[in-house]
C-alpha cells in the first residue's frame, strides 16, 4: 500500500522494510605473558623514564578486565617527555640490574609535525627508535607488524567476543595495525584509544597504525540512525558527509578536491586515524563498473590526475597519510572484485596513457601509500588468473620501477574473492609479500597468514631483508603520522573538530557546484514556487534516510509537497495507485538513490520500477533527480528532465532540491560519458531564479 504525506513532513514507505570466543584462552595467554615479561608485575624492572604515574581514570576503560587494566596502568600518552622515554629505550622493558636511561627534558622531542610530516627527514631520536624497535623484534613479530585487521567502530563491551578477538590480535599476535569501519566518530576514537593502550602495554610498546576507508561520500564515520514512529529521523552522530569524488569532478575545481582532502585529514586525525585509504584515482571509463562508479573523479585521465594530486595535498598537509587506489587501475571493468577476479585485457601502452596517469600524479604529489587492485592483467603479468596484488611484474615492476613509487604499498582486503579464489591464505600472504606489498590488509586468519610468511622466510623463498624493508616503511610511517608521539587522542577535543560547521559549509558549497542538469526538454527546471508537487524517493530498504533531506528542502521552498517512498519491493499495483494520486500535482519529482555497495553491485533499479518511471515521463510533469549512480537514465530513456548529484548525504540532497527550486545556480558538468545519452562536459547551465 502506498502511504503519502502532505506538508506535515511525514515520509512513508510504499513497500515493506527489509535488509562478527576465546576470552578464557586470552586470559590464560595474557596471564602467562604477564608472568614472564619483566616489568609486568614488578615495577623495579621498568626503566625509571617509563614509569610515572598511571593514566587518569578517564583514560582507562572501566570495563577493561583487571589483568589488562593492571598492564595498562603505565604511562601511555606518549607526548613530550613520555615520547622521549620511549625513544630513549623503553620500547622493551630493561632486564634487572640494567642501567636506567634518562628521559629528555619535557618538550625536547615534540610531537610529529603535520604539514611536511611525510617529506621531512626523521630526527636522530626517531631514527634511533625505528632501529631499536626493529632490532628487538623476533621474525614472527616483524611479520605481524605488516598485518592490519578490520575492526568495526561500534560500541561493544570489553568482554564481547568480537572485541576479545581484537584484543587477541593485538596482545597475542602483535599485529601492526587496524582498519576502522562504520561507527560514530566518538566511539571510533574511544575504541582506537582502548586498542592503542593495549598495544602499548605489550613488551615491544609499538603503537598501532590506524587506517580507515574515508573516501568522500562513503560515510564510514556516520553513527546509527533512529526512525521513531511519526517523527523525523535522528542521527547518533556523524563526521562531515562530503560529496563524492565524481561530484568533485563535476564541479571541476582542484581547490574543492584540496578542501575535501583537508577536511577528511583534519577529522581523521582528531579520531586517531593515521592513514586514509583515499583518494580513489581509478579512471571510470566503463559505465558498467559495479564497484568504482562515483568513487572516481571521472573518465578523463588528466582531470582525474589534477584532482587526485590536489586531494592528496589537502589530506597530507593535515598530517594524515593518503593511499591511492586501486593500482594499477580498477576503472575499466564490469566485475566487482569483492565477488570475483576481473580480467582487464588492455595492453601496457593503454595503461601507461590512461590508468597510470593519476597514479603518477599522486606519486609526484608525494602520496605516502598505494593500494593494490585484485584484478588480472594478462598483457602485463602474462596470465589471466594472477591478481595484480600477487604479481611481482605489477606491484614491483610497474609500481616501483616504472611509476617510481618509493612509499608504502597496501594490499586491498585479502578477504575479497578477487584474491581469495584459488589462493588459500597459506599461499596468498607470502605471494603478496613476494610481489612487493608492505602491508597485508584484513587476512581472513591472522595467525595462519603470519605463520605462512614466516615459513616462507625459513625456506628461503622470502629474504629476511625483504621483511625488514617493509617493516622499516611501516615503523617510519608510524613516526611520521604521529602514532608514536600521539597514540591517544583527546575525546573532548574531537568535538571541536569533527563535523564542524565550517566543514559542513564547505561540503554544501562543493555540492552546489556539482549538481548537473543533463536534460530539460520541457523547461521544467526551475520549478515554480507556486507549483503543487509530489516528491517520490526510490531507495533500497536499507537506505532508510535517503531522500529525507531532499524532500525537506523541497517542502521548505514549494507551496505544497506530498511525498512518498518506494523500494525495490514496491508492487506494480502500489506504483499504479501512486501514479494516479501524483497525476493531480503540477510537478512530479522522483529522486532515485543507488550507490556502490561492496560485493553487491546494486547499481541498477528493478525493471518494474524503471518501466513505471518511464511511464510517468509521459505526463510531461516529471523531473528525475539521480542521487548516486548517474548512469541510470539508460533505464528510463523517455525522461525529459534529468538532474544528477553523483552521491548521497545531506549536502548533495539539499543542493539538488535548491537547484530544482531555482534557489541556486546549476553549474555542474558531467565528468563521465554514457554513449547515446550524455558526454563528458555536458551540463545545462542555469542561474538562480530566486
Amino acid at each position: 500500500m502506498v502511504m503519502m504525506g502532505a506538508t506535515d513532513g511525514a515520509s512513508h514507505d510504499a513497500g515493506p522494510s527489509g535488509e562478527r570466543g576465546g576470552a578464557r584462552h586470552m586470559h590464560e595467554r595474557a596471564s602467562r605473558d604477564a608472568s614472564r615479561v619483566p616489568g609486568a608485575g614488578a615495577e623495579g624492572y621498568i626503566p625509571r623514564a617509563c614509569r610515572g604515574g598511571p593514566p587518569a581514570p578517564s583514560m582507562m576503560s572501566t570495563t577493561m578486565p583487571s589483568y589488562l587494566r593492571a598492564r595498562v596502568a603505565r604511562p601511555l600518552a606518549l607526548g613530550g617527555a613520555a615520547l622521549g622515554a620511549v625513544l630513549a629505550g623503553c620500547a622493551r622493558p630493561a632486564p634487572a640490574g640494567a642501567p636506567v636511561p634518562a628521559a629528555p627534558a619535557a618538550g625536547a622531542l615534540p610531537p610529529a609535525p603535520t604539514t611536511g610530516a611525510f617529506t621531512r627527514a626523521l630526527t636522530d631520536a626517531e631514527r634511533a627508535w625505528v632501529d631499536r624497535t626493529m632490532a628487538a623484534l623476533p621474525l614472527r613479530d616483524r611479520v605481524a607488524q605488516l598485518v592490519t585487521v578490520w575492526v568495526l567502530g561500534d560500541y561493544v563491551n570489553a568482554e564481547d567476543p568480537t572485541f576479545v578477538r581484537v584484543r587477541e590480535w593485538i596482545a597475542q599476535e602483535h599485529v601492526g595495525g587496524v582498519i576502522m569501519s562504520l561507527g560514530s566518530p566518538l566511539e571510533v576514537a574511544a575504541k582506537v584509544n582502548s586498542m592503542q593502550r593495549l598495544a602499548l602495554a605489550q613488551p615491544a610498546r609499538i603503537p598501532l597504525l590506524v587506517s580507515s576507508d574515508l573516501e568522500p561520500g562513503l560515510g564510514r564515520f556516520e553513527g546509527g540512525t533512529f526512525l521513531p514512529v511519526n517523527a523525523a529521523w535522528l542521527s547518533a552522530g556523524t563526521a562531515t558527509v562530503l560529496p563524492t569524488n565524481m561530484a568533485i569532478g563535476a564541479a571541476g575545481r582542484p581547490e574543492d578536491a584540496r578542501a575535501v582532502g583537508s577536511v577528511i585529514g583534519r577529522e581523521a586525525r582528531a579520531a586517531g586515524i593515521h592513514v586514509v585509504f583515499a583518494p580513489t584515482v581509478d579512471v571510470n571509463n566503463n559505465p558498467g563498473n559495479p564497484v568504482i562508479n562515483v568513487r572516481s573523479f571521472g573518465e578523463d585521465p588528466a582531470a582525474v590526475a589534477r584532482l587526485s594530486a590536489a586531494f592528496v595535498t589537502g589530506l597530507q598537509n593535515e598530517g594524515v597519510a593518503g593511499v591511492a587506489k586501486h593500482f594499477p587501475g580498477h576503472g575499466d571493468t564490469d566485475t566487482d572484485s569483492h565477488n570475483a577476479l576481473p580480467v582487464i585485457r588492455s595492453d601496457l601502452a593503454r595503461f601507461q596513457s590512461v590508468e597510470l596517469v593519476p597514479f603518477r600524479a599522486a606519486a609526484q604529489a608525494g602520496i605516502v601509500g598505494m593500494m593494490s587492485a585484485h584484478i588480472a592483467l594478462p598483457a602485463i603479468q602474462g596470465d589471466p588468473t594472477t591478481p595484480a596484488t600477487l604479481a611481482p611484474r605489477i606491484m614491483t615492476g610497474l609500481l616501483r620501477d616504472s611509476v617510481k613509487f618509493t612509499g608504502t604499498v597496501f594490499t586491498d582486503a585479502m578477504t575479497m574473492e578477487g584474491v581469495g579464489a584459488g589462493y588459500p591464505i597459506e599461499r596468498s600472504c607470502p605471494l603478496a609479500v613476494q610481489a612487493g606489498n608492505d602491508v597485508l590488509l584484513m587476512p581472513s586468519d591472522v595467525r595462519r597468514c603470519v605463520d605462512a610468511v614466516v615459513a616462507s622466510v625459513g625456506r628461503g623463498e622470502i629474504a629476511a631483508a625483504r621483511i625488514d624493508a617493509s617493516l622499516r616503511r611501516v615503523l617510519e610511517l608510524k613516526v611520521r603520522a604521529g602514532a608514536v608521539s600521539r597514540p591517544i587522542v583527546d575525546l573532548e577535543a574531537l568535538r571541536a573538530t569533527v563535523g564542524a560547521p565550517a566543514h559542513w559549509n564547505m561540503a554544501r558549497g562543493v555540492a552546489e557546484r556539482a549538481v548537473t542538469l543533463l536534460r530539460d526538454s520541457a523547461g521544467l527546471v526551475p520549478m515554480a514556487a507556486t507549483a503543487t508537487t509530489t516528491a517520490i524517493v526510490y531507495a533500497p530498504e536499507t537506505e532508510a534516510v535517503a531522500g529525507m533531506s531532499f524532500v525537506a528542502e523541497l517542502r521548505a521552498g514549494a507551496k505544497t509537497v506530498r511525498d512518498a517512498r518506494i523500494t525495490p519491493r514496491s508492487s506494480v499495483a502500489a506504483l499504479d495507485s501512486l501514479a494516479q494520486q501524483a497525476a493531480a500535482s503540477d510537478r512530479i519529482v522522483v529522486m532515485t538513490y543507488t550507490r556502490t555497495l561492496e560485493g553487491s553491485g546494486r547499481l541498477a533499479i528493478p525493471a518494474h520500477i524503471n518501466a513505471w518511471i518511464d511511464r510517468l515521463a509521459g505526463t510531461g510533469k516529471l523531473i528525475v533527480v539521480a542521487g548516486g549512480n548517474p548512469y541510470v537514465i539508460k533505464q528510463f530513456p523517455r525522461v525529459g528532465t534529468y538532474l544528477v548529484t553523483y552521491g548521497r548525504g545531506d549536502a548533495l540532497e539539499r543542493a539538488a532540491a535548491r537547484a530544482v527550486l531555482g534557489k541556486a545556480p546549476i553549474t555542474g558538468r558531467s565528468p563521465v560519458t554514457l554513449p547515446g545519452y550524455f558526454s563528458r562536459g555536458d551540463g545545462i547551465q542555469r542561474g538562480a531564479a530566486q
